[in-house]
C-alpha cells in the first residue's frame, strides 16, 4: 500500500463522486450513486471492488462476511457511500471500524443527500 498515492488517488476519487452528483443531483438511493461511481472510477482507469466482505475475529474465529464495504478503490482507499439527510456520528465510527477490519489508512465518507456535495465529505486517515 502506497500512502504517498494516497492524497492524489482520493482527489480522484472525489472528482469522479463530483461528476456523479453533479449529473444525478441528491435524492436517489444510495445503491444509484455507488453503481455510478463504480463506472465513473473505473472509467478513469482504477481498480474498484464493491461491497467488499469484510470478516471479524470474535472469540480467536474469524465470522467471514460480517460486513461489506461499499467500495475499495486500488487497494488503497476505503470509500463508504450513504444517502442520508444527515451523517451522524455512527456513519463516521462505521467508516473508521471498516477502515480497520479492511487494514486500509485512508476512508472516505460520502454523502450524496446534500445540494454541494463538498458538503458531504469527511476523509479519515489512521
Amino acid at each position: 500500500m502506497a500512502l504517498d498515492n494516497a492524497p492524489s488517488l482520493t482527489w480522484r476519487i472525489l472528482g469522479a463522486a463530483i461528476e456523479v452528483h453533479r449529473e444525478l443531483g441528491p435524492g436517489l438511493l444510495e445503491n444509484a450513486y455507488r453503481e455510478c461511481l463504480v463506472d465513473e472510477l473505473r472509467r478513469t482507469g482504477l481498480c474498484v471492488e464493491r461491497e467488499l466482505a469484510l470478516p471479524v475475529v470474535f472469540r480467536g474465529r474469524k465470522i467471514d462476511f460480517a460486513y461489506r464495504a461499499d467500495l475499495v478503490v486500488n487497494e488503497e482507499v476505503l470509500v463508504e457511500l450513504k444517502a442520508v439527510e444527515v451523517l451522524l456520528p455512527i456513519h463516521e465510527a462505521q467508516t473508521l471500524t471498516y477502515m480497520r477490519l479492511a487494514h486500509l489508512p485512508v476512508g472516505l465518507l460520502l454523502n450524496f443527500h446534500v445540494p454541494r456535495l463538498k458538503d458531504g465529505i469527511r476523509r479519515f486517515v489512521n
